[in-house]
């Protein structure tokens, strides 16, 4: 990275929390940050219904103690890198129509929201803080106005429009939200360019990696024990088995047409993925969820890696994140043909129809060697964290040339 910003404090904000089990943009995002600036990562409060409904799960719980002050909201989780957990609880209410009391009960959780992020970084002693929000629409709506960042970045790396609950108050808020930001950035040029309809301060950053190692450096892993004895070739997907992003048809036409190939899918089901008929097929194998550190070793097992995305607003735009994770590890890629795939036409293949797999697959197979794993894997080495944060800086820059340098914060944790 050339010429990061440095000596600064930066509060991180967005939907997903430091303990999320699966990957994360925003965790990715912060670490990089805490390379050369003090970071507060704020997890997402509590709200009513989800104590209620709940209420005996863990990280409830732990919530839970931090807002009755049985627990300390603040814990280091790096060098440069503390996580808040908010000690405040913030109330449902999606359910409510736009109207003047959707609008004051969204002010009062902003302003809960806000005094926990302003106790945390006072705590750290925090100052001219540039605030980084993670797609959060509406907690995190008033926070310029509350908080007075130094500078404040939206951050858009999926349409939330596309979903229901995003929706309904989301089409009025999210483009005020990116109009007032200072500053918005985005993993896929579908998203920069939706930004810019409101905000001509938008621009596109890329997106980094987490597979770092190579087919050639990469120490050859033990085959994952529910992957042994499958009949290959194995065509795998590694992600999360949601219907609304993934073609269900398609994927049961794949298996129906080559039985002999075994389709295996990892990661966590929605009630369609567990319902269909999928189940039914013996060539088909779900084998569940996995720690990120595992999906390596299931991903090196692939003869060939699948995105068989479904092509609507909620997928057209987004960056894979997974498709630079099959590619680091020199694995051929068949793939839905998106506005967001261009950047990966000269590596992957790409299906204009359901029709297609069934071909591309088989020239994927037929293609595949030595040479091409490695062009592969190195293409995806170009797509690092670094370069990604590098971009956001230079788009912070924009805005607030004087962050060049910065005033000079002690890096080391107290």
């Amino acid at each position: 990275m050339q010429n990061p910003i440095h000596g600064r404090d930066i509060v991180v904000v967005g939907q997903q929390p430091w303990d999320t089990e699966i990957g994360s943009n925003c965790k990715n995002i912060a670490l990089e940050f805490a390379r050369h600036n003090r970071v507060l990562y704020v997890n997402s409060p509590l709200d009513r219904n989800t104590v209620l409904k709940h209420r005996h799960e863990a990280w409830v719980q732990r919530r839970l103690r931090v807002t009755k002050g049985e627990e300390q909201a603040l814990a280091v989780a790096g060098e440069n890198l503390w996580v808040l957990t908010p000690n405040c609880m913030v109330e449902s209410i999606n359910w409510l129509p736009p109207s003047p009391v959707y609008t004051v009960l969204n002010k009062l959780n902003n302003r809960r929201f806000a005094a926990s992020i302003r106790s945390g970084s006072q705590a750290l002693g925090f100052e001219d803080f540039i605030l980084f929000n993670d797609n959060d629409i509406f907690r995190s709506f008033y926070l310029k106005e509350l908080l007075r960042p130094a500078v404040s970045v939206y951050y858009s790396r999926d349409y939330m429009l596309a979903v229901d609950y995003w929706r309904k108050h989301g089409r009025r808020l999210e483009p005020q939200l990116i109009a007032k930001t200072d500053v918005c950035v985005a993993n896929s040029s579908y998203l920069a360019s939706y930004c810019q309809r409101y905000n001509p301060r938008s621009y596109y950053v890329g997106q980094g990696c987490d597979v770092a190692p190579t087919p050639t450096t990469a120490t050859k892993a033990a085959t994952p024990a529910d992957l042994a004895g499958l009949p290959g070739p194995l065509i795998g997907y590694v992600g999360a088995l949601v219907s609304l992003r993934l073609d269900l048809q398609l994927l049961q036409a794949l298996a129906e047409q080559r039985p002999h190939w075994s389709l295996v899918l990892v990661g966590p089901e929605d009630d369609e993925f567990r319902a269909s008929a999928l189940h039914q097929l013996p060539n088909v194998h779900f084998l569940g969820p996995k720690a990120p550190e595992e999906l390596p070793a299931y991903i090196r097992e692939f003869a060939v890696c699948l995105n068989p995305q479904l092509v609507n607003d909620m997928t057209i735009g987004n960056y894979p994140r997974k498709i630079d994770e099959y590619l680091a590890l020199g694995r051929p890629v068949v793939a839905t043909r998106t506005q967001a795939m261009d950047i990966f036409a000269g590596h992957t293949y790409l299906a204009d129809a359901a029709t297609d797999y069934v071909p591309l697959i088989e020239q994927a197979l037929r293609e595949d060697s030595a040479e091409r794993q490695q062009e592969r894997a190195a293409f995806a080495a170009t797509h690092t964290w670094a370069n990604s944060v590098g971009q956001i800086y230079q788009a912070i820059r924009t805005v607030s040339p004087a962050l060049a340098a910065g005033p000079a914060a002690a890096l080391a944790p107290a």
